[in-house]
């Protein structure tokens, strides 16, 4: 029989299985073959093989993982190991915000080289676009900037409900992993789009401005989409509610091939005076820095793109 991992750690994970039931499963010999390459053998969206078991109702054994068609993880620094977050998904939803707490594009900038590593498609959901900080130029010019370069950028209020019918019809019959700092309000999108699962919702820091950990691991949810946002009835989404980190670290990417996952830099590899050996920094010839100063990458794209080769190659990672 097969089945999909809804969530679990260490052993134990809910897995829907193909009959419809949801089963507590084990894995058998407490050992699967994962190729090794993360330290939780499963995450939410996994597609497994299980053995349900005869004499207890509601329990099985996992058996086998099955191909996965994507695989969204990121570096667990203080676990020092790969962590996987989401298997087999469509989207990923960077939810950020203007303030409370403060807008943070460096973080969007590592989600967004992470999905496009991936293979998976990102989109980035401004969430509280309702407070007075929406209106700062220089975050305007940030959500521009993104969509320039081929990104979508959803503005949506979990307050208000501005924006949630964009949001439901991107969503709308697909698997989505959502991402973003603690206290952005991945919960209360939630909780606006399906009302019924009342998730818990955690209040900012006063010390810090920052939010608590009110999701403690990831968990894939079944949510019906209200009918005011969605436009129609029994219109559904799948959605991975992952915990929320204040540093998002990239994994298996090298600082030399950074580059390749910012789109706007990608096309012009290979054709600086040095080749492919350009550091991007100083040489004369270099394509991308001939872009920045002609204005066809951002200064801030850019300078983000240093900073995270920087932490990749030192290992110093900021907040």
């Amino acid at each position: 029989m097969q089945g999909v991992v809804l969530g679990g750690s260490k052993n134990l994970f809910d897995v829907e299985c193909e009959d419809g039931i949801t089963r507590l499963c084990s894995i058998k010999g407490k050992k699967l073959d994962v190729g090794g390459k993360y330290y939780n053998p499963l995450a939410p969206g996994d597609c497994v093989s299980i053995e349900p078991d005869e004499k207890t109702e509601g329990q099985g054994q996992i058996i086998k993982l099955l191909p996965r068609r994507n695989e969204y993880g990121r570096w667990n620094v203080k676990g020092r190991e790969p962590q996987l977050l989401a298997a087999n998904v469509d989207l990923i939803l960077c939810i950020t915000t203007p303030d409370e707490p403060p807008f943070r594009p460096r973080f969007v900038d590592r989600v967004l080289a992470q999905a496009e590593c991936a293979g998976i498609t990102p989109v980035i959901v401004c969430n509280k676009c309702d407070l007075d900080a929406a209106d700062d130029p220089d975050f305007d010019f940030r959500l521009t900037d993104w969509e320039n370069i081929g990104y979508k950028v959803l503005r949506v209020s979990a307050a208000t409900g501005e924006g949630l019918d964009e949001l439901a019809a991107t969503i709308e019959g697909k698997l989505c992993v959502l991402t973003g700092q603690s206290g952005v309000g991945k919960s209360s999108l939630i909780n606006r789009l399906d009302p019924s699962l009342n998730l818990k919702t955690g209040e900012l820091s006063d010390k810090y401005g920052r939010g608590t950990h009110t999701t403690t691991r990831g968990n894939l949810l079944h949510i019906k989409l209200e009918e005011s946002f969605a436009g129609k009835k029994d219109a559904v989404a799948s959605i991975i509610d992952t915990p929320g980190v204040r540093r998002f670290v990239l994994n298996d990417i090298a600082p030399c091939d950074l580059a390749l996952y910012f789109r706007e830099m990608k096309p012009l590899l290979g054709k600086c005076s040095f080749g492919m050996s350009c550091t991007h920094t100083h040489e004369a010839g270099c394509k991308i820095l001939e872009g920045v100063y002609a204005g066809a990458i951002s200064e801030e794209r850019y300078e983000s793109w240093q900073r995270i080769c920087d932490e990749l190659s030192t290992g110093s990672w900021e907040d």
